[in-house]
């Protein structure tokens, strides 16, 4: 059933059916999920109708969310195209998922998540021709087809190491509760490493803030995912009030941005480990907070260089996958956040990768300088919206420009040539919410976005663009 609205979308209908089309599928989806969750309610005196005091959090938990997003790119100049380029036609795009999140509690501390999902979409371009492609939920679609599958399956546990109890509120995949200020946490199982690393509050997730694959995270970190973002990882944190570490080891693709992951976790994973800490500069709503990450990866990859040189010794265009070897790639982020208020807060990111290694599971961006910002709606009367704006310079290493100059191809960029510009990604959305609609099993949330991307020397080629990028996404979750 879901099915039938998509391609009608792509072919491009009227704004108001893509937000019709858009809004029937998120209800069917969640009503699907929230099925259980909302069904009569228990008779009087049973243990589910007797009142949980506050302090007794709950043993088991289900969340659902939807998202839809509809992007349109008009036409740009370009005086040739690639293999991998950004087409210089105007085109249409959509993705939609769907998740569900069980949660148990199966002793104190612990947790067991369950995350079952659906996506489907179809990127523009078939999502290449730029370092910062326009929409960060086509990371985890699986083509024009709906496709179901395991996002997530793993522990969470907790133990208290001393110090004041704070709440933790429910959310998707966290039970809540209480637990010490000062506390160890384990995760273990099958997740995103953006669920825990550079948790900034303001461009961090797709389905409700920016759009473009820049704004997700530092845009340099080459984060150890699968084709669809997830992967099977081991992480430890330390947390106290004014400062947490963290560090974890995750399995890598068995090739650049492939689905099936590589077992062999000693010998090819992904290493990282960061640390934050509040900064002694007082602001409004709190301290200035600062972060800092470094990666490691350790997989069977390409360098530019290594394609480079074979292709001058053949004759032929350079391939960096006829030259893959084990290699260690490695790099830094830093990121500040500074609350302006409850609602409102800016940002900048900073992130470099070492760059002669070709991209292995996320963007082809060596290096990144990215700010920006977000602003609740009180001032006008919606306090529950927000107001987004960010831009973001992204580069390439001298290797990778002269590997793409060369005609090679990477996993997301190819002109066929290249004169190179540093690419710039400029986005602002508004999010508007609705009144939350009261339900058995918790307030369903739903928000419509609008938001509007401009880039600048797309896949850091001077000769083409600017692209611009419309966006119209539909989120509802409980």
């Amino acid at each position: 059933m879901l099915t039938s609205f998509f391609p009608l979308l792509v072919r491009g209908p009227a704004p108001t059916r893509v937000l019709h089309a858009a809004l029937g599928s998120a209800a069917m989806v969640l009503l699907f999920f929230a099925g259980p969750a909302c069904a009569a309610p228990a008779p009087a005196g049973s243990a589910a109708a007797d009142e949980r005091p506050d302090d007794d959090p709950p043993r088991w938990a289900l969340h659902a969310q939807t998202t839809y997003v509809w992007q349109h790119k008009p036409s740009f100049d370009a005086p040739y195209t690639g293999p991998n380029s950004l087409v210089p036609t105007a085109e249409r795009s959509y993705s939609f998922t769907a998740t569900a999140d069980l949660g148990l509690r199966p002793w104190a501390g612990g947790q067991i998540h369950f995350n079952p999902e659906a996506g489907q979409g179809v990127p523009l371009s078939h999502l290449s021709g730029a370092g910062g492609l326009s929409n960060g939920e086509l990371a985890r679609t699986s083509g024009a087809r709906i496709k179901a599958y395991r996002a997530r399956l793993f522990l969470l546990q907790r133990w208290d190491a001393g110090g004041e109890t704070e709440r933790i509120e429910s959310d998707f995949n966290e039970l809540g509760g209480t637990a010490s200020a000062r506390r160890w946490t384990l995760v273990a199982g099958n997740i995103s490493l953006l669920d825990y690393f550079d948790n900034n509050p303001y461009a961090k997730d797709p389905r409700e803030q920016f759009f473009n694959w820049s704004f997700l995270t530092p845009g340099a970190w080459d984060y150890a995912a699968d084709a669809r973002g997830y992967t099977w990882a081991g992480i430890l944190e330390y947390r106290t009030p004014q400062w947490a570490v963290r560090g974890g080891r995750a399995l890598q693709p068995r090739e650049s941005n492939g689905q099936p992951l590589d077992r062999s976790w000693t010998k090819h994973y992904g290493d990282q480990i960061e640390a934050e800490t509040d900064l002694p500069v007082a602001l409004p709503a709190g301290p200035l907070r600062g972060r800092a990450l470094l990666f490691r990866n350790r997989a069977v990859m390409g360098t530019f260089a290594d394609a480079l040189g074979a292709s001058q010794i053949s004759g032929g265009t350079p391939d960096v996958g006829a030259v893959r070897r084990l290699q260690t790639k490695t790099g830094w982020a830093l990121t500040l956040e500074a609350p302006l208020a409850e609602d409102a807060g800016v940002f900048v990111r900073a992130s470099r990768s070492s760059g002669r290694q070709e991209t292995y599971a996320f963007a082809e961006i060596d290096r990144q300088l990215s700010f920006g910002g977000q602003i609740g709606g009180g001032a006008w009367g919606r306090a529950a919206d927000r107001v987004g704006a960010a831009v973001a310079v992204n580069g390439l290493s001298a290797d990778h420009r002269n590997y793409l100059a060369a005609g090679g191809l990477g996993a997301f960029l190819g002109d066929g040539a290249l004169r190179y510009g540093s690419e710039r990604v400029w986005e602002a959305y508004y999010r508007l919410t609705f009144v939350p609609v009261p339900m058995p099993g918790g307030p369903l949330q739903s928000a419509v976005s609008l938001g509007a991307q401009h880039i600048v020397h797309p896949g850091y080629n001077r000769d083409r663009g600017p692209v611009d990028v419309v966006s119209v996404r539909v989120h509802a979750e409980f």
